[in-house]
């Protein structure tokens, strides 16, 4: 909750928004958190400096955070091409292409792919950055550029996603890990399912972060055999371990081919650990059950079994236009749309699932559109959160911390930091 009291000077009134509930009201905002809310027009007239914005009855909700993306890999999909549509091959392409690349150019997708997710009302997020032979360094000291340049709109978390193996004696991984922490990447992240031994690596991707005093953010299990099953070591391992550093295992995928016990058994698990998971519903339905040519499984985590045990999911776009997924628009409204078409989630949980679910994987502040809570918001040229999520409007307006960060009704979709209209190059 917000610290701002009452009677604190307004500094920024949202005229008549529209809640979830269908109410129209005028927001308050000042020193960052929302003060009150009063039905449109009610409210006394606003100080000589308060900013009125006049949102004509747009739908206002909690801004988006983006827990899962890949700024590294972002815009590649025509230089990288991956013709098997698979994850090996993306992989195949995404490794090809790596000793090529240039901090300068991979900062260069990354500003653009922070401009649309910004614009989209992102106000925070995090991206895994790969970390390794043939990438080296260059990425983590590409976007933690980009982070500390965006850091007045939005809150970027960097995930060093390391390669394997981790354990032995002089690990090549280990020490460039360990030089991403340095650099000042503030969570540890890799594939352990994908090494040759994933018990050992997921300890020791637990241990490297516990000695570090950083998070952790696994792929875990982006495979559809159900003899893969590291999301249950990760949490035998963090429960072990006493980790308490914020654990999440991202995709998730095997558990969903799983019967309905041992999911079960394997979401109360992770529920005691504390582990929240993300699911990724467009890389996934792309890169997943291409073998399969009869009733091709979805490839999303076990969603439902998951909620019942009080595990905290988010949902992420995960890959932006590149090997891994040709597709994407930067866009949180795409994969809550996803969660209910191929996931069959509801409206406000899927919603929920990009708001609330996600900024508590961040470790992020609680909002809600009401008083005493950071007014990180956004509004939308829609009358219902069902029809925000069928027709994903642009034109969209971003506030952080109670400042117009995003004005898209106003031609360039931006406003400076000093409050003026301006350019891309003037907010980015």
């Amino acid at each position: 909750m917000s610290d701002v009291g009452p009677d604190a000077a307004v500094s920024l009134r949202l005229q008549r928004a529209r809640l979830a509930s269908g109410a129209v009201v005028d927001i308050d905002c000042a020193q960052a958190g929302i003060v009150a809310l009063h039905a449109a027009g009610a409210a006394r007239p606003a100080g000589p400096g308060c900013e009125l914005l006049d949102l004509s009855g747009m739908l206002v909700l909690p801004a988006f955070v983006e827990p899962h993306a890949h700024l590294d890999k972002a815009y590649t999909a025509d230089s990288m091409p991956n013709p098997s549509g698979d994850l090996a091959g993306a992989i195949a392409a995404w490794h090809a292409a790596a000793p090529e690349l240039t901090v300068a150019e991979i900062a260069g997708r990354a500003r653009r792919a922070v401009r649309a997710y910004v614009a989209n009302g992102c106000v925070a997020l995090r991206t895994h950055v790969a970390v390794g032979p043939g990438i080296g360094l260059r990425a983590v000291e590409a976007l933690l550029g980009v982070a500390r340049e965006v850091a007045h709109l939005v809150d970027v978390q960097v995930v060093a996603h390391v390669g394997h193996p981790l354990v032995g004696s002089g690990s090549r991984q280990r020490r460039l890990l360990e030089d991403a922490l340095e650099l000042g990447a503030t969570l540890v992240g890799g594939s352990p399912h994908l090494s040759e031994d994933p018990v050992a690596e997921t300890y020791a991707c637990v241990e490297i972060a516990g000695e570090a005093g950083v998070g952790l953010d696994l792929h875990t299990d982006e495979t559809l055999d159900p003899a893969m099953l590291t999301l249950e070591v990760l949490a035998k391992a963090v429960c072990a371990s006493g980790f308490a550093g914020g654990a999440t295992a991202s995709h998730c995928v095997s558990l969903g081919m799983h019967e309905r016990a041992v999911q079960a058994r394997v979401a109360e698990e992770v529920a005691a650990a504390g582990v929240g998971v993300v699911t990724l519903p467009q890389t996934n339905l792309y890169l997943q059950a291409r073998s399969s040519v009869t009733a091709p499984p979805r490839g999303l985590t076990a969603l439902a079994a998951l909620e019942r045990a009080g595990v905290v999911v988010a949902a992420g776009g995960d890959n932006l236009q590149d090997p891994f997924n040709p597709l994407g628009r930067a866009d949180p409204l795409e994969a809550a749309s996803l969660l209910v078409s191929a996931g069959h989630v509801g409206v406000e949980r899927a919603v929920g699932a990009v708001t609330a679910g996600a900024r508590a994987l961040l470790r992020l502040p609680t909002v809600e559109v009401g008083a005493g809570f950071p007014a990180d918001l956004v509004a939308i040229g829609a009358s219902s959160l069902r029809e925000a999520l069928a027709e994903a409007p642009a034109g969209r307006v971003v506030v952080r911390a109670g400042r117009v960060l995003v004005d898209g009704r106003r031609g360039n979709g931006a406003v400076g930091a000093d409050g003026a209209d301006g350019a891309e190059e003037r907010w980015l």
